[in-house]
């Protein structure tokens, strides 16, 4: 059993360790709160955006979406992989990182799979195996739409100029402070309409043409689209962390705990062979 001085400095330590981690709960708390209410709130009208723009579209021809439309044998893939700058949030991390490994794994074998990494923990991991074309870890920072838009613009011209045939998007959607679910989300080319009711008969005037409004959304529900999943991955690390913060405080609570009880056990031996020995002393004196 250790001694007495390295169980209290051990205590002593847990003690402080759970003093950041409740502390770096608080903070994530806080944060997470703004992030969810932004998510919330984004999240309707993205949909809105993306079904007007289907239902638009669903009226004209195949190829009104233009070049980012246009669909190509997929032979060079780039997948945005979206990750935190930090760690201390459970298996956040690792779970996109795993989720771009198998994706690779079952979807692209024998393609030239490329990464454009948001976040510094994800393209650290991925860029030992993997070709990282380019970082953007600056991004969270000062996490604007216009920001977000650069990058989205730049995603676009990498698709229009043929340097890549498809994008997908890799990131953790947020559902609750406990929940993240790992998605992979197609970018670029625009997904097709898929069938159902269209109501193409509607008297409706339209002015620009409807090819231009199209053509003018299709840009604006992109950008709405990578800011949204950058969105979504903010509020669940904080949310991952928040959870991961509070598991760890627990943990160090029964461990100190533990510690706390071996330290009276040892303290109250220690003290019993005290006893012993000066009773021992003074029997041995009367003789």
């Amino acid at each position: 059993m250790a001694n007495l001085k390295e169980i209290r400095n051990r205590i002593t330590s847990i003690k402080s360790t759970m003093q950041i981690t409740s502390a770096m709960k608080m903070v994530s708390a806080a944060k997470l709160k703004k992030a969810q209410d932004a998510i919330v709130a984004m999240r309707p009208y993205s949909s809105k955006l993306t079904e007007l723009l289907q239902n638009l579209s669903a009226t004209l021809d195949s190829d009104s979406g233009g070049d980012y439309s246009a669909q190509r044998e997929v032979n060079k893939v780039l997948l945005v992989v979206i990750t935190s700058n930090r760690g201390l949030c459970g298996g956040f991390n690792s779970s996109i990182t795993k989720t771009v490994t198998r994706t690779i794994a079952e979807k692209y074998a024998g393609k030239q799979v490329d990464l454009f990494a948001i976040g510094k923990k994800g393209g650290d991991v991925l860029s030992k195996t993997r070709k990282v074309v380019e970082n953007r870890n600056d991004i969270y920072d000062d996490l604007t739409f216009d920001n977000v838009a650069e990058i989205a613009e730049h995603l676009m011209d990498l698709y229009v100029s043929g340097s890549y045939d498809k994008i997908e998007l890799v990131y953790n959607q947020f559902k609750n402070a406990a929940t993240q679910l790992p998605q992979v989300e197609q970018f670029l080319p625009i997904k097709p309409i898929e069938g159902g009711d269209v109501n193409a008969n509607s008297d409706y005037i339209f002015e620009p043409t409807k090819e231009e409004i199209v053509l003018a959304l299709i840009p604006k529900s992109l950008k709405t689209q990578l800011y949204k999943a950058i969105r979504d991955s903010f509020a669940s690390e904080h949310g991952a962390r928040m959870t991961a913060m509070h598991k760890a405080t627990d943990n160090a609570k029964d461990l100190r705990d533990d510690l706390l009880l071996t330290y009276n056990k040892a303290r109250q031996a220690a003290i019993t062979n005290e006893i012993l020995e000066i009773v021992g002393g003074a029997e041995a004196l009367k003789n």
